[in-house]
């Protein structure tokens, strides 16, 4: 902790701040993925184990990461678990980042292999073994690869603890030897430029298709417009990988001086408290890329924050409520998309019975084309306009009816 108390209560300040925005954003993101069936990729499975992992940081590694710059009293172990607790998630945040990573060179490299190599079971399993090894990873010191345990010695130099317990400080339990060598150079490092290849990698064969493309016009729009959102969705990718390091980077290089030159070490207690609310704050961000520039998650959000936050209604007032208009009614109207079929307006329809013994909604649909999408919330009703005669009925009579597995049923 910062020996000024103004300075003092300005990290805890500073750290609470992150914490809460790194829990409400990052839960934003898990939220946006369960709610929105677009987003159930696989490339977002990592995503929201990447997520996960910053909302642990904001509940528990700060608060943690808070108590140890007190100085408090512990026992050897509860400090030492403590300490390591943040370098657990950090880790896994790496080994997300860096599967993401495989996961679009796969996918830009190979992708008429993509769907076949990457399976849900097997990102599920992925994630599984990054989790598994950084717990490994993070709590190697637990091992034995720590600094000494006090001696009843030192223990008389530290008159402000009682009996059997320590002022619990992170360079008093953790050997810099295991934060430079092997969490910084082996777990860090190494990881971080293996991203940077591949990123380049997957940057310079985008790049090459996009120029066979050109020279031999053998592929549609639609296979240029696809690489092109591949490319797009890897650099907002490769930016979150660019801003992991910014983040901690810092942190690591002082604790390099730390270990190579003690007698050299330029940093003061201000620029260390600086660089750990610098690596904090990396859980903040992610959550504002996805939304600067995935317009999926853009949009998703908006929603939740309009009709789960706010409480705002974007298609009915009120559940069994009455349509304040025709025009309001027309645009929370089942949406047909497809080719070929024409879609009329909606309005009030008050005549369910007449509808339902005369069996005026179709009994089978025909995809048409790319195949045949409604949209809809309940109650509203159907109209299906593919000739010359309009048939209107309730959408709950349409859903019961017999309808060819060909046709999708989304609510918005």
């Amino acid at each position: 902790m910062p020996e000024d108390p103004i300075a003092s209560v300005l990290y805890i300040i500073l750290e609470l701040l992150i914490a809460g925005f790194s829990v409400l954003g990052n839960v934003l993101v898990c939220w946006a993925v369960c709610l929105n069936s677009n987003l159930q990729s696989i490339t977002n499975f990592f995503v929201v184990s990447l997520a996960v992992a910053d909302i642990a940081v904001g509940v528990l590694a700060i608060p943690f990461a808070i108590v140890i710059s007190t100085g408090f009293c512990s026992n050897f172990y509860g400090c030492l678990f403590i300490a390591c607790f943040v370098l657990v998630l950090t880790q896994s945040s790496i080994f997300s980042l860096l599967a993401i990573a495989i996961d679009r060179y796969i996918a830009i490299k190979m992708p008429l292999r993509y769907n076949g190599l990457v399976t849900g079971q097997r990102a599920r399993g992925i994630i599984a073994i990054c989790w598994v090894l950084s717990i490994i990873i993070g709590l190697t010191p637990m091992m034995g690869w720590h600094k000494e345990t006090p001696t009843k010695t030192t223990h008389m130099n530290n008159s402000t603890c009682a009996p059997g317990l320590m002022k619990c400080l992170f360079e008093k339990v953790v050997t810099m030897d295991y934060m430079v060598y092997f969490n910084f150079f082996g777990c860090v490092l190494i990881p971080l430029l293996l991203m940077l290849a591949i990123y380049l990698r997957i940057f310079m064969a985008a790049r090459h298709q996009l120029k066979l493309m050109e020279l031999k016009a053998v592929h549609g729009e639609k296979s240029r417009s696809t690489l092109q959102k591949e490319v797009h969705a890897a650099k907002s990718l490769a930016i979150i990988v660019g801003l992991f390091a910014v983040c901690w980077l810092p942190l690591h290089i002082i604790n390099c001086f730390t270990l190579f030159c003690p007698r050299c070490d330029p940093s003061s207690p201000f620029v260390k408290y600086l660089a750990i609310i610098l690596s904090h704050a990396n859980s903040v961000v992610n959550p504002f890329i996805y939304a600067y520039r995935i317009r999926e998650f853009r949009q998703t959000f908006r929603r939740i924050i309009r009709r789960h936050i706010l409480g705002q209604q974007e298609l009915l007032e009120g559940s069994g409520s009455k349509r304040m208009s025709t025009h309001n009614s027309t645009s929370d109207s089942i949406r047909l998309r497809t080719n070929g079929l024409s879609v009329g307006p909606v309005s009030e329809h008050r005549g369910s019975s007449s509808c339902i013994s005369s069996y005026h909604c179709p009994s089978h649909i025909s995809p048409v084309g790319g195949g045949l999408v409604a949209v809809s919330c309940l109650p509203l009703s159907v109209v299906i306009s593919n000739s010359p005669q309009t048939e209107l009925c309730p959408l709950q009579v349409f859903t019961q009816t017999h309808v060819q597995t060909g046709l999708h049923l989304q609510h918005v």
